[in-house]
């Protein structure tokens, strides 16, 4: 990789050397299975293939949240997809997500099994099937949607964008950081505004909307993501605070942040989600205690 102000890109980029960064193991610019690997079943409606990203907790919040309004057919068990060892480039994975990206969803409720991918997408699924956190009335529904794709256009910027090249990137862009720095604190501006007149992202209920946007968002104001709350000085954004506070007193939300991760307190982290009890008797902590 090459930071210096006279680079000339080819005429035709090709692939000929690693990409460098954090995930160069993993970056390529083809699709489709690199090795041949079945899925694993487990015996809920719902099997979701995901890690304890932002992306993968959006899903696992909405689960969490569904069945502790009593749904039981949001049962689900919760399989780890370990991204920075290639499991997303199975044959199993490409095919229910052919993007190979987490979370993926089957839901297997029906006749035929139905793959979801895709988050909003995803929580659209479940709040359509469910008949919950997406208003009927028309307006409030069309707020809430506009909020939801807000966040699935918007976010690239900070992961993809802000989060790579301050964190992941072999080699510090100045340029490329006080781009995506910028651009990232003007979202967290855009949504700080919208909080300071409404108590939800969408108005006055909880809905997927919030959802969505506080794995992401909340994780830069609660959770220092990327190393960088002083860098973005995330606490100047006081109606993101009080959101993603108010967000985080909620059971669901604190179990949904738990399942699929793999890093912070071994007591937060369920690597995998099979039953309700798993909270109780399979985080890191407990399973260490055992052995």
């Amino acid at each position: 990789m090459t930071d210096t102000p006279d680079y000339t890109p080819p005429k035709v980029w090709s692939w000929d050397k690693p990409s460098g960064g954090r995930f160069e193991n993993i970056n390529r610019p083809i699709a489709g299975a690199t090795h041949e690997k079945e899925l694993p079943v487990g015996r809920h409606p719902l099997q979701l293939y995901s890690l304890g990203t932002p992306n993968g907790v959006k899903v696992t919040i909405m689960l969490e949240e569904l069945l502790a309004l009593g749904h039981k057919g949001a049962e689900y068990d919760a399989w780890l997809i370990r991204i920075g060892e290639g499991d997303q480039f199975s044959s199993g994975f490409v095919a229910m997500n052919p993007n190979s990206k987490i979370p993926a969803l089957v839901d297997r409720s029906g006749p035929k099994p139905i793959r979801i991918f895709e988050t909003g997408a995803i929580l659209m699924h479940l709040a359509e099937k469910f008949g919950e956190f997406l208003p009927m009335e028309a307006g409030e529904r069309a707020e809430c949607l506009s909020w939801l794709f807000w966040q699935m256009g918007s976010t690239p910027y900070v992961g993809g964008g802000f989060g790579h090249f301050y964190a992941y990137a072999p080699v510090k862009i100045e340029y490329a950081i006080d781009r995506f720095a910028m651009e990232t604190k003007r979202l967290l501006h855009v949504l700080d505004r919208r909080l300071a007149e409404s108590e939800y992202v969408a108005g006055t209920v909880y809905t997927i909307a919030d959802i969505a946007i506080f794995p992401w968002y909340g994780g830069l104001a609660k959770f220092n993501s990327y190393g960088a709350a002083e860098f973005l000085a995330v606490h100047e954004y006081k109606n993101v605070e009080r959101w993603a506070d108010m967000l985080l007193e909620r059971p669901a939300v604190r179990r949904g942040r738990m399942v699929n991760r793999l890093s912070g307190d071994p007591s937060e982290q369920l690597h995998e989600r099979h039953d309700a009890s798993d909270f109780e008797t399979k985080t890191q902590d407990k399973l260490a205690a055992a052995d």
